[in-house]
Order: C-alpha cells, then structure tokens, then sequence
C-alpha cells in the first residue's frame, strides 16, 4: 500500500504517458468513428508510441484496452464497430497503462461536438467533484474527507452519486487497497499516509443514482436512463498534500484553485 520514492517515481512515469493518452485524444475529432476505432488507435499509441501496456486488456477477462461509455452508461462501457459517436454525445475514456511494472489509471468524459447545455453542466460538474475530492488528500486526513467533499459538491448542484463502484488503491495491480468511496462522512474511514497510492473517480448522474449491469456482463447503466459523467485521476499522498501523478497539462495550476 505505501510506496517508497522509486516506487513512486515509476508511477509518475507511469501517469504521466498516460496523460498523453488523453492529449492525444483532445487532438482527435471523436464524430463519426465508433468506441472500437478509438480503443484500436489508443491501443497502437500506447504500444507504439509509448512502448508502454494497455493494462485493461485481459485483465478479469476483458478483451480491449480501454471503457467506453456514452451518455447513460455510467461505467465499464465495451468497445464496439456499431457504437459510432455522434454530435451531442458525452462519452468517458477510462484507460489504465503499464510501464516497467507499474500502473496509472485515468477517465476523461468528453463532449462530442454541439452538446446540450444540461449536458455540459453535468460533465462539468463532475470534474469539479473530482478536483474537490483530490484537494482534501494529505497525511493526516481521511477516506471519508475525500467521499464527503465529492457528495457535497453533487447534492449542491441536484446530481446523485453512484455509490457501487469506487476508486481503488493502484501501485503494481490496477486493484490494491484502499477502496476510495465517493460519498460519506468527514473524519471518517482509513487515515491518508505519505506513500499512498490510489484513484479517486466520481460517477455522477443527472437521475437516480441507482444503476444496473446489462447482459454482457460489463456494461453499467443509469436505471432511469438519465446521463451520467465520470473523471479519474490517480493520486499520491505526499509529505504536505497530493500529488496527481495522471496530470494532464491543461490542469497545471488545478490542485491549488479553490
């Protein structure tokens, strides 16, 4: 669960080709090509490119490298030729990358060309519950800090959050504990360390929160058939606060805003 600082410094490395990932994909007009032609291209430049692993790939039996997941599907979304995006989609890229044996997770939730603002609000303000849950994480504070800040800032703004699935301690497994929880109480739960290691990666819905997998075994959905919008980064804790080792370079500057 701790990670010592060569331990750590792999992990940077780790995050930070995997936040080129996501670059490359801001470069890429998403229109018009399905969810399996952009698990092929991220698949080619993060062992082309990168020479790096795609680490979902066969992980639990799944056979692509990345989650795609359009509009009302809230997670564990599967790549197909028939899922082709359109103009007013959102859909969320969740990607986990290998390198010299250590692993960084991370999700993006994109807007598809002209999407409708209700939309964008709710995308928006799933980011922003992410970036609230990441500033409460230094030594000394707590699982619930993190969970209470993210449920905070949904209920405020009249989404729910998706309680079965959580983030998740990473180092040398995509899974490792702790389980992050995305909802609960300040004060509460597992005290944070220097060394830790884990995602955080609210799920927030326009509807309902509750949720329910479709026959392919993988697929979640929103009940209601509402939209749903998710980001992930993986954080360390460090000596005096966090460090977001899945950093994107348009988000210098984001773990200070208030």
């Amino acid at each position: 669960m701790i990670k010592g600082p060569e331990e750590l410094a792999l992990m940077a490395e780790s995050g930070r080709l995997l936040a080129s990932v996501f670059e490359m994909l801001d470069r890429t007009p998403l229109a018009g090509k399905s969810t399996l032609e952009i698990d092929t291209l991220v698949e080619r430049f993060i062992e082309d490119d990168l020479q790096a692993r795609p680490a979902s790939k066969g992980q639990y039996g799944f056979a692509f490298v990345l989650n795609s997941s359009v509009n009302h599907v809230v997670c564990h979304g599967v790549p197909s030729a028939t899922d082709v995006l359109a103009d007013g989609d959102i859909v969320n890229f969740d990607i986990t990358l290998e390198k010299d044996g250590f692993m960084a997770d991370s999700s993006k939730t994109y807007l598809v060309g002209d999407v409708h603002p209700a939309a964008q609000r709710l995308v928006r303000t799933a980011y922003e519950a992410l970036w609230q849950g990441i500033r409460t994480v230094r030594p000394g504070a707590r699982l619930g800090d993190i969970g209470a800040a993210i449920e905070r800032h949904a209920k405020k703004n009249n989404y729910t959050v998706v309680r079965e699935y959580c983030g998740h301690g990473i180092g040398r497994e995509m899974h490792e504990d702790p389980q992050v929880l995305h909802f609960g109480r300040p004060g509460t739960g597992m005290v944070l360390r220097e060394g830790m290691t884990f995602t955080i990666e609210p799920m927030l819905n326009q509807g309902r929160r509750s949720v329910r997998t479709e026959d392919d075994g993988w697929t979640v959905v929103t009940c209601d058939g509402a939209l749903s919008a998710q980001f992930e980064h993986t954080v360390a804790v460090t000596a005096t606060g966090v460090k977001v080792l899945t950093l994107r370079a348009d988000e210098r500057g984001m773990v200070g805003k208030k």
